[in-house]
């Protein structure tokens, strides 16, 4: 969504409707944009990547079910949002 002002290692995203920072060092040298697709883990963003491979993975998650869905509640529930 956003690099935070102030924070240039540190991005706004949309987790499937939850917000929270992360960290975006990994990406150094990356040219990140508001709507761009970013692998996270555990709070980094590993890599850029295309809608078409977001899409691959979201489709994968919500095909787990109740996994994704306790997943999701627990990400809603930590919810950190800065800024």
């Amino acid at each position: 969504m956003e690099i935070l002002p102030g924070h240039t290692d540190l991005a706004k995203v949309d987790v499937s409707g939850v917000r929270r920072a992360v960290n975006v060092g990994l990406l150094d040298g990356e040219t990140l944009r508001p709507g761009d697709w970013i692998l996270i883990h555990v709070g980094f963003a590993l890599s850029k990547i295309d809608e078409d491979e977001a899409k691959a993975a979201l489709d994968f998650l919500e095909g787990i079910g109740q996994a994704y869905d306790d997943e999701l509640a627990a990400l809603r529930d930590s919810s950190i949002d800065r800024g």
